[in-house]
């Protein structure tokens, strides 16, 4: 396979879908091949032809990731720009910790380290959202390390989670989930308890849980440029999230939606705290006020990204156009109707209720208007595409064990 030698090369942290998907979309627009530094050899990452993954164990470690960092800017240093990419909460706040010691090597299109801090802290997320009158779920603040009451203005089940990701990922305990919901005080204690031991010590959130399905959740892209102006947003439907228990909230399949009120929200939020760079947001519905909850924001392109360059909006066009050729298009909102999907069609027929909206996503399949970021016809290599259906078809498997709790699972 040829690729174009330009002035710039992406330099990805991570080996998920999320990193295959930005290595993708580099590749669609401009024909390079991308670098991915990973802890992990993931068969889809590992064997593509659009990527070169280097390997080193422990990159989860600030130490290590900065060294390997460096020794790559070392080695392009006068040859050509390096952007650096995150695909995790805890690789973002390692490249943003550490912007004095990686700055003269790579172009880091993040925020700095006192703006993270006030927004990834999801409580403080929501204090700023207060101030702005902006919508958001009614939260307690779970503190570790003193005494909390409980008493909170809604009623069980709760939804709760960690107010710190980044810190998070280190808990290591039995039972550990991205979101819980507890059906009562007893249950949420318990929990809590098991979690403070395992190491965990900031804050965990305590939420009224939002009714309504999955499709009742939004996820909204937005990109901030150099001068903290919102120039693009592409909003998309959750049609299903994954069930399993460890991956629970990442959708697997969306349907792009316009919608310029949820737009408007994220836009006051994000120029009032002057942010730069990809913005992810998790939304939801709730109708028994009619109005959009914002959940949280990730200050990082999603797992389900490629839900925007698959409908016609390459993401990574902001960024490049934005670092590199100092220039950036006027003020877009996604406005075309596709389908991202990273789980077979049949899925999509079981799972989801029957409506218009699963219709739509059904109408989209047979007019082949979607896409999985892993299914890339342009990716010739025989284990790459092995490794990209086994992920694909897998999900049959992963709905049969958990899909019963699809109906009561993140709110």
């Amino acid at each position: 396979m040829k690729f174009n030698d330009l002035e710039f090369q992406p330099i990805i942290l991570g080996a998920d879908i999320t990193a295959y998907s930005l290595a993708r979309s580099f590749h669609e627009q401009y024909g390079i091949k991308s670098i991915t530094l990973s802890m992990t050899q993931t068969g889809y990452v590992n064997s593509s032809d659009i990527i070169e993954n280097r390997y080193y164990p422990n990159m989860e470690k600030d130490e290590v990731a900065v060294e390997r960092l460096i020794e790559v800017g070392k080695e392009f240093q006068g040859k050509k720009k390096l952007i650096v990419f995150g695909c995790g909460d805890w690789y973002v706040r390692i490249i943003i910790e550490n912007k004095e010691k990686l700055k003269d090597y790579y172009i880091i299109p993040y925020i700095d380290e006192d703006l993270l801090n006030r927004i990834v802290l999801k409580d403080k997320f929501y204090e700023i959202f207060e101030e702005l009158g902006l919508d958001y779920p009614k939260t307690y603040v779970y503190e570790f390390g003193k005494e909390n009451d409980l008493k909170f203005d809604f009623d069980y089940p709760v939804i709760a989670k960690p107010a710190n990701s980044a810190l998070y990922h280190y808990a290591k305990f039995e039972g550990k989930k991205k979101v819980f919901r507890f059906e009562n005080e007893e249950e949420l204690r318990t929990m809590m308890d098991r979690i403070e031991k395992a190491g965990y010590d900031y804050k965990f959130l305590i939420q009224d849980m939002i009714p309504g399905d999955d499709s009742y959740m939004r996820v909204l892209t937005v990109y901030c440029d150099q001068n903290s102006k919102v120039r693009f947003a592409a909003l998309g439907r959750t049609l299903l999230e994954d069930p399993s228990p460890t991956a629970i909230g990442n959708p697997v399949a969306i349907v792009n939606e316009y919608n310029p009120e949820i737009v408007a929200a994220a836009t006051k939020f994000l120029e009032h705290i002057h942010y730069v760079g990809f913005a992810n947001f998790d939304i939801k519905y709730d109708e028994r006020d009619g109005k959009y909850k914002f959940f949280e924001i990730n200050v990082r392109l999603g797992r389900s990204n490629f839900y925007v360059t698959g409908s016609g909006f390459n993401h990574v066009k902001w960024i490049v156009d934005d670092y590199i050729y100092g220039k950036m298009d006027d003020y877009t909102i996604a406005n075309k109707s596709h389908l991202y999907s990273v789980v077979p069609k049949s899925v999509i027929e079981k799972y989801v209720p029957d409506g218009e909206f699963k219709n739509l996503a059904l109408k989209l399949w047979k007019e082949g208007k979607w896409v999985n970021p892993l299914l890339y016809s342009a990716d010739k290599n025989i284990k790459h595409n092995y490794y990209a259906r086994a992920n694909f078809y897998n999900y049959i498997r992963k709905f049969a064990r958990y899909g019963a709790s699809i109906a009561v699972k993140k709110d």
